[in-house]
């Protein structure tokens, strides 16, 4: 949204954007920006909440009269996560000779084809399918380990890689919990509590110590990662 803000002003539409992840407007700064501190998926704060989102989008409008930009300005209220990671039980190990994560994904084909089978239909497609999540995690860890990331052996755009790796994580973890989890709570699960996501962290890591194009490593996980 930044890029697509500048985008707009250049072609005589004045914007404002509301920003949830403060690293990205530093480094793609839009016109007019307004970080607000809340948990993601909340643009305008506190659910149920009138006056608070009224009060976001009326700081968020006077932007407008900054005589030059960027500008970017932080809301002055913060709002914490409300919902801890989920409590979903791991598979035990399969094969030990295997990258944790590698096989952490294989004992978790169970619990996604019990999702698949039940809602009918799968969010993972951008470049994978369930087949290949391991295979995605083993180039993964050869990064992390120090490995070329343009020969490790990924199987195309790494951003897409690593959404539908995450995409099969949170498939499985619907069928492991009896409420189904929200986005927050699925994430934090995904990075503090399983293999594969402190894995992709250390390959985005060693992708930028290598010198790859950041638009190939930055969105591979939310900037607050």
């Amino acid at each position: 949204m930044c890029v697509l803000a500048r985008v707009l002003e250049a072609h005589g539409l004045a914007t404002v954007a509301l920003i949830s992840v403060r690293g990205v407007a530093e480094r793609l700064p839009p016109p007019r920006g307004l970080y607000c501190a809340f948990p993601l998926g909340r643009p305008l704060g506190r659910p149920d909440d009138p006056e608070f989102q009224h009060d976001v989008l009326a700081r968020a409008f006077a932007l407008l009269d900054a005589p030059a930009g960027p500008v970017l300005v932080d809301h002055p209220v913060t709002i914490e996560r409300d919902s801890a990671p989920l409590a979903c039980p791991m598979p035990p190990r399969l094969d030990p000779s295997l990258p944790a994560a590698v096989d952490e994904a294989i004992g978790l084909r169970p619990a996604w084809d019990r999702t698949l089978a039940r809602r009918g239909t799968t969010s993972i497609g951008r470049v994978l399918d369930a087949d290949r999540v391991p295979d995605a995690l083993a180039a993964l860890a050869r990064i992390a380990d120090g490995a070329d990331w343009t020969t490790a052996g990924l199987a195309g755009d790494p951003v897409q890689t690593c959404h539908d790796i995450r995409t099969y994580y949170e498939e499985a973890a619907q069928s492991l919990v009896s409420v189904p989890p929200d986005a927050a709570a699925a994430e934090a699960w995904f990075y503090e509590q399983t293999a594969a996501g402190p894995t992709l962290l250390a390959a985005r890591a060693a992708m930028r110590t290598q010198g790859a194009p950041t638009i190939l490593w930055l969105y591979m996980a939310r900037a607050t990662r």
